[in-house]
């Protein structure tokens, strides 16, 4: 159920209160808090430039002084997510001007743990007055930290839990919980029923130890965070793990370590050092990124984390839009363990953890090598406070190799191009796993998402039936990674359409009498209900954007086309099970709307303890008549990877890759990457280096 409430009678109250800061009171159960030594202050924070800079300090901090002054906010609610709301009007955020005046507005996730309700309140930032309140009685938002501190209290106290490890001989001193969705297994896991999540434990032997060496299993624990409650299911004792996991340059030198190396690290790598004597090529103002003919701006919010906003190339005189705004609408990773224990398990983690917030601070010379610039996220805990991510964005230029090359065979005259590219990312950490997030953007106008996948491989103690023995007494279960790129289209202006491309042979023939000819069938999806569509590598299958009404040089429609970077990815597991049901999004490769701006996630609004009602599935079928012809085109790209675990990826998995890349299909005239000067000689430091 959902109710809103709109034009708040609190106008004169909040407008009062948010013009006195130092009257203001803090949230009552501040103390209950994450220690943060960054917390941000007022009056620190550098001025908003652009309708879609994330939300600065003061900003949040305005929100919840605006929130609690509101009569519909109880002091024991707690501020889940504080993040932008975004202009619905893109025609006047495109054409924005310093000079116009900036609206700015917030949207604030609140959960009413008495009530096992969930607000929205819209926050009008510049007249400082609540907009509106909109109450959902089935929407559950993700996990906080401080509700995770929250809950390792309660699980230390729980006299259940405390039997079940007398059981076992473990203490609890030795015990580290680390958190982990609920999954959905049945009704009682509804999300307006209780909010839940469901722990697992391991012992840490020392306090540099890989616990996730020592799991133990058998356990089913439910922590209810809004009754302070915890359910104990005790299905087995398997026996802990006897080896260690340890990956730090000591740790591995332990004869008790999988893997050992007596010798410790290798001691035969030179430096290797990038330097860029004159300083990066590109610049930074504010959000907005410029290099060589891109122009980029960047956002970053709790939940999605790192977003692509107006990504444009100067090109005839004129900077040419490509798209609007890319950001992970979400990521599902369901595993294979059929036990008890682990057949619920499937995280979806913008939606149920929200990747800005477990963005790491980037330390100079490890995520990233070279001229280093950096942008801070900001993020809100539990009381509302804003929190500094310092180093939360990376951005820096990367050698690739070979732009392009040819030489003349009659003269032997060579013409060669070394390829640079200019990356922004981010490093998350979800529990056990870490994600790279890497945007690349090329001077031959291709663009490319990359996610590279790394951490501690998750292990349990029992033989294996869906996974993979990595030790003794240790294997990893078979799972899966999808990831779900949302795309607001704007390719040469905002009216654009979706084609699909197969590869068609011709029949042998008058027109084909030797048998090799083939074609490139393009058909254009007419509706929301036709664009819901799967790879097929047999074809060729492929997607682009066009703009039938700007016209390249051959007087074709101009497009980009959507390539994946690796094989494509499908769900394995049943589709009428409880993973199945919730990860709707990841059985189409690709999916396409008309703009419309509630429509951000692929698994819904609220994907934590959803059975798997909301979201791309429900918005394609409300839509499914709607025309995508010359529309305000969205797309929904699904990629991924399925893990079939090796002993190689134990203790810390190398880093594996999925994506996509963005090409132009007709946008340019020719080669955009002609005038890219040639590599100097001073360059190069082989005997023999060819002087262009």
């Amino acid at each position: 159920m959902v109710k809103t409430t709109e034009n708040n009678s609190d106008t004169a109250a909040t407008e009062q209160l948010a013009a006195h800061p130092a009257q203001i009171p803090t949230h009552p159960d501040e103390k209950k808090s994450l220690p943060a030594p960054n917390i941000i202050p007022d009056g620190v924070s550098p001025p908003i430039q652009h309708p879609l800079d994330p939300l600065n300090a003061d900003e949040i901090n305005l929100t919840t002084r605006l929130l609690l002054a509101s009569s519909k906010f109880q002091k024991y609610m707690r501020i889940i997510t504080i993040t932008p709301n975004e202009p619905e009007d893109k025609y006047s955020v495109v054409n924005y001007k310093s000079k116009d005046q900036l609206q700015r507005r917030a949207i604030a996730t609140v959960r009413d743990p008495k009530g096992r309700t969930t607000y929205e309140f819209v926050v009008d930032l510049t007249n400082k007055t609540v907009e509106k309140c909109t109450e959902y009685k089935n929407g559950q938002p993700g996990l906080t930290f401080d509700e995770m501190v929250e809950g390792d209290d309660l699980l230390r106290a729980n006299k259940d839990l405390l039997a079940a490890f007398a059981k076992r001989n473990i203490n609890m001193n030795d015990v580290v919980f680390y958190p982990f969705s609920s999954g959905y297994r049945d009704e009682t896991d509804l999300s307006s029923k209780r909010r839940i999540y469901r722990p697992y434990a391991a012992v840490r032997k020392h306090p540099e130890d890989n616990y996730y060496a020592h799991h133990i299993d058998g356990l089913v624990i439910t922590v209810d965070l809004d009754s302070f409650t915890v359910e104990v299911e005790d299905h087995a004792i398997i026996p802990i793990a006897p080896k260690s996991g340890n990956y730090d340059p000591e740790g591995i030198k332990s004869p008790d370590n999988v893997p050992y190396f007596p010798d410790g690290i290798r001691k035969d790598l030179k430096p290797f050092i990038i330097t860029q004597p004159e300083g990066p090529s590109f610049q930074i103002d504010g959000y907005q990124i410029s290099w060589q003919k891109w122009r980029i701006r960047v956002g970053f919010n709790v939940r999605e984390g790192l977003i692509m906003n107006i990504v444009e190339y100067f090109d005839q005189n004129r900077y040419r839009p490509i798209f609007y705004r890319a950001a992970i609408s979400e990521m599902w990773i369901p595993y294979a363990d059929a036990s008890p224990g682990h057949n619920y398990k499937n995280a979806f983690d913008v939606g149920e953890a929200g990747i800005g917030l477990l963005t790491n601070s980037l330390v100079l010379g490890c995520d990233c090598l070279g001229e280093i610039r950096y942008l801070d996220g900001i993020v809100n805990n539990n009381q509302g406070q804003a929190l500094l991510l310092k180093n939360a964005i990376c951005i820096h230029e990367e050698d690739v190799g070979l732009l392009w090359k040819h030489t003349e065979f009659i003269d032997q005259r060579v013409q060669c191009r070394r390829s640079r590219r200019l990356v922004i990312s981010s490093m998350i950490t979800v529990g056990n796993y870490e994600y790279g997030l890497y945007w690349y953007f090329f001077q031959d106008g291709t663009i490319q998402f990359e996610a590279k996948l790394t951490g501690s491989a998750y292990e349990i103690d029992k033989p294996p039936v869906s996974g993979g023995i990595v030790a003794e007494g240790l294997y990893g279960p078979h799972h899966q990674h999808f990831f779900n790129m949302r795309i607001d289209w704007m390719l040469d202006g905002m009216k654009n359409s979706l084609v699909e491309i197969n590869c068609e042979p011709i029949p042998k023939g008058p027109q084909n009498p030797a048998g090799n000819a083939w074609i490139a069938q393009e058909t254009i999806l007419k509706t929301v209900g036709e664009a819901r569509r799967l790879h097929d590598d047999k074809k060729g299958r492929c997607w682009k954007i066009i703009n039938s009404q700007s016209k390249n040089h051959v007087n074709q429609p101009v497009a980009y086309k959507i390539i994946p970077s690796g094989p494509p990815c499908y769900p394995l597991c049943d589709e009428d099970s409880c993973q199945g049901r919730r990860g709707v999004f990841a059985r189409n490769h690709i999916w396409a709307t008309k703009y419309h701006p509630e429509e951000l996630y692929a698994a819904g609004l609220f994907p934590n303890q959803s059975p798997g009602d909301d979201g791309i599935v429900a918005y394609s079928e409300k839509h499914k008549n709607e025309s995508l012809v010359d529309s305000d085109l969205v797309t929904w790209y699904t990629f991924g990877v399925t893990h079939i675990v090796r002993p190689e990826d134990w203790p810390i998995m190398p880093i594996e890759t999925c994506g996509f890349r963005l090409k132009p299909y007709g946008f340019f005239a020719g080669s955009p990457a002609l005038d890219v000067p040639p590599s100097v000689a001073k360059e190069c430091h082989g005997e023999t280096c060819l002087k262009h």
